[in-house]
């Protein structure tokens, strides 16, 4: 679940910068939104040793 999210943000982040009209630290935000998700949903994959 946590990978779908961050793939949309992704690409939404993604359709922003290439569109001609950028909402500027909204752009930024999704894509730091995304990576964090990204990251979060490694560590919970990761298993326990």
């Amino acid at each position: 679940m946590l990978d779908t999210i961050a793939i949309i943000l992704l690409i939404a982040w993604l359709l922003g910068m290439a569109s001609s009209y950028t909402l500027g630290g909204y752009i930024y935000a999704l894509l730091i939104l995304a990576v964090l998700l990204v990251v979060v949903g490694r560590i919970k994959k990761r298993p326990k040793a």
